[in-house]
């Protein structure tokens, strides 16, 4: 794989072949054949996940794999051009659908390899059927252009310059004849238009002439056409004016008129130049109109037994999609070999949807490490950046870039690379080769850029992650743990015209996105919501926002009175963080009480619990209680946050870190909790690097309280054993 993808050979091997060249039938990035797996009908490819999971990378890797080996091309649905008809064109005669067909022709008719341009003469009729329904006199100009951009489809590059401009000019000046002649200046113009081409496509004897006669011939069998070609593209045409169900309908002819001319092009009586493989089509974010209107054509017609050629793969955002609702559901692993895909009865049943996987804890050391080379990278850093990243490869990748620029200044741990300005690696590019000639000393160059025109890392991956438009809102509700104290936030903290409605619509975009729903956690994603909670917390200088919101919480919870012995428990079954609902909600706001700094709530609260609370229960409320956010005071010159760490302090037991215990209590119990919940607090924080000694006395404080408890010591004593590699390792903390 070029591009440095990881965890990504299931499609890209070639030795067994994986996905891409199997359905294919060409090698990536070579020119010869790999043996084709679905010979009959290929499946169309859906990579489905949330954003940052490396959809478009993969794209992308498919496009250099085999541009310039088999007609290509690649769209992005969400690109401003399928937003809104082009200046002057009517809305009635364009959809996101048919201007994506232009731009996939467009990149399919380049030639390669030995074989010549693509003509795409069917879908050419179709389109100037369709733009015929939007012209009048009042804009010839303009009119003429749209008909010259669609007839240069139907070029096969045979003539040179001079003469395909002539014959194009030519055709489009017959074409709109009409709307210089008598004909009224407003309505419709399609069936003189039409009668104009037909005319034209039939005068001449040249090879051009023929595809065209031929193209038009096709729409005889258009529905209702009586095997009347004019019919068919007057039919067309007013189909796709009428809007809805027709314009979908018609919408799925001119996609069959492309995947027809490709046809003609792999299999026709005089194709041009030996073509082998299959043409690819790329479709990125297939979420979007363009995309779900290409997607369902293609899957109704080879429902229908219409066949293509045609190697479709497409990036959706989400997990799913109601025109996917029985497509065959495989992990990228699982394709390794094989897609064990079998077309079903009906059209979505033709789709493959393929998860893509995170960045493994191998993979994630390998992108930093690679990104890093010939820089002193501290040795726990990878380990923390698959934790905090948790496998994104977006985020892994800009963390990576974040480190390569910043570790020669001195930022060391994620949060300090988070915060630090991040040039992306494509503007860096630019810029370093527009002021190549201005640098007199590369690295005072490059610092220079990268104060002036680089921003915090967290914002740039926030602004490729998070859903348009509500980022401030949705970082206010990442302190929520559910739906109910999101509405107590939104309530309290937002205008109020956002209130409950506000929080569901959110609620229900994060599903959309393909985001995990986690319980106890508004926001499911852990790298998100590390992020929401990062740019809320420097929202201002003073952290007003922030500690308003844990304030609010606070207050919300503290109905429920501390009683570890279990008096408040409505439950009773030992599960969970606590022992019930009730019990949950204490531990919430013991945890907003740590994040704003007030430990000791906290530790008295799993002292009184050791003695009482299930090994497992207690632990897991242990990690829940040091997953609060923690922020170290910052230091003079802005990095070092390592050294400011108050919690290696107090979990290492150092004189004058804590206030002491309550009298009446057992001092050395207290104290030990106290260290250890610091010592949790600190090497599972996913914006600090685990201190080694603060995970090494993680196995004696939980080695010397498996020794007071009579039994159900085992929990203890594994954790004891585990937890110090799993924290150097950016690994969970086992509680098995």
């Amino acid at each position: 794989m070029r591009r440095g993808l990881h965890s990504r050979g299931a499609l890209f091997d070639t030795e067994p072949p994986g996905l891409a060249p199997r359905l294919v039938g060409l090698r990536p990035f070579q020119h010869g054949p790999s043996p084709c797996e679905h010979p009959r009908e290929l499946p169309f490819v859906v990579f489905a996940g949330a954003r940052g999971l490396g959809k478009s990378a993969v794209l992308a890797e498919l496009r250099a794999a085999y541009e310039g080996r088999t007609p290509l091309a690649l769209i992005d649905c969400e690109a401003d051009r399928f937003a809104g008809p082009p200046a002057g064109r009517p809305h009635e005669v364009w959809s996101p659908v048919a201007q994506a067909l232009v731009t996939i022709a467009e990149q399919l008719a380049e030639p390669v390899a030995d074989a010549g341009r693509i003509p795409f003469p069917r879908l050419a009729a179709g389109l100037l059927a369709v733009a015929a329904g939007g012209w009048n006199d009042r804009d010839v100009p303009r009119v003429r252009r749209e008909a010259e951009q669609i007839l240069l489809l139907n070029d096969t590059g045979s003539w040179v310059g001079a003469p395909t401009s002539r014959w194009v000019g030519r055709v489009s000046a017959r074409l709109t004849d009409p709307l210089t002649g008598s004909l009224p200046g407003t309505g419709p113009v399609v069936e003189p238009v039409v009668e104009a081409a037909l005319e034209t496509f039939s005068e001449g004897v040249s090879p051009t002439h023929r595809r065209l006669r031929k193209a038009a011939a096709w729409y005889r069998d258009h529905p209702n056409a009586d095997g009347n070609p004019k019919l068919g593209l007057l039919l067309l045409s007013g189909h796709f004016r009428a809007g809805g169900d027709l314009r979908t309908h018609a919408e799925g002819h001119l996609v069959r008129a492309l995947l027809a001319d490709l046809d003609d092009a792999y299999g026709g009586s005089l194709p041009r130049g030996h073509r082998t493989g299959r043409p690819v089509v790329l479709v990125d974010n297939a979420q979007s109109a363009p995309g779900v209107g290409l997607m369902g054509a293609v899957l109704r017609d080879r429902a229908d037994g219409i066949a293509d050629r045609v190697a479709f793969f497409a990036g959706l955002r989400g997990h799913g999609h109601p025109a996917l609702r029985n497509a065959t559901r495989r992990t990228l692993s699982e394709l390794a070999r094989t897609s064990g895909w079998e077309p079903g009865g009906t059209a979505s049943s033709r789709a493959l949807l393929v998860a893509l996987p995170p960045l493994s804890p191998d993979d994630t050391p390998r992108v930093v490490e690679a990104a890093c080379r010939g820089l002193a990278v501290p040795s726990r850093l990878p380990g923390a950046a698959h934790r905090l990243t948790g496998g994104s490869p977006l985020g892994t990748t800009l963390f990576a870039e974040s480190a390569r620029q910043n570790l020669p200044r001195g930022a060391g741990t994620p949060g300090e690379l988070l915060t630090a300005d991040l040039v992306p690696q494509e503007a860096e590019e630019t810029q370093e080769a527009h002021e190549a000639h201005e640098a007199h000393e590369a690295h005072e160059a490059h610092e220079k850029r990268a104060a002036r025109d680089g921003r915090p890392a967290y914002r740039e991956l926030l602004d490729r992650l998070v859903p348009d438009g509500r980022r401030d809102e949705l970082a206010l509700l990442a302190v929520a743990h559910d739906r109910e104290s999101a509405c107590v936030l939104a309530a309290a903290r937002l205008p109020g015209d956002f209130g409950a409605v506000g929080v569901l619509d959110l609620e229900a975009r994060l599903v959309e996105e393909g985001l995990p729903t986690v319980p106890g956690q508004f926001v499911g994603d852990p790298f998100l919501r590390a992020l929401l909670l990062l740019g809320l917390h420097r929202r201002e200088p003073d952290h007003a926002t922030w500690k308003a919101a844990h304030r609010t919480l606070v207050a919300h919870y503290t109905d429920i009175p501390v009683a570890p012995d279990g008096s408040g428990d409505d439950s009773g079954n030992g599960s969970g963080n606590g022992s019930g609902p009730k019990e949950q909600r204490i531990l919430y706001r013991l945890l907003h009480e740590l994040a704003l700094g007030a430990a000791e709530p906290a530790v008295t609260y799993l002292r009184d619990a050791f003695p009482r609370h299930d090994t497992k229960a207690w632990l897991r409320a242990l990690v829940f209680l040091a997953s609060a956010p923690y922020h170290p005071a910052p230091v003079p010159d802005g990095y070092g946050g390592s050294a400011s760490d108050a919690r290696t302090r107090v979990a290492l037991g150092r004189v004058g870190t804590g206030p002491p215990p309550p009298q009446g209590t057992d001092t050395a119990l207290h104290l030990r909790i106290r260290r250890l919940l610091y010592g949790v607090w600190q090497v599972t924080d996913p914006l600090a690097l685990p201190d080694p000694v603060v995970a090494e006395r993680l196995r004696s404080e939980l080695g010397h309280l498996a020794r007071l408890r009579p039994t159900d010591v085992e929990p203890l004593l594994r954790a004891s054993v585990h937890w110090p590699e799993d924290a150097l390792a950016g690994r969970p903390l086992r509680l098995g």
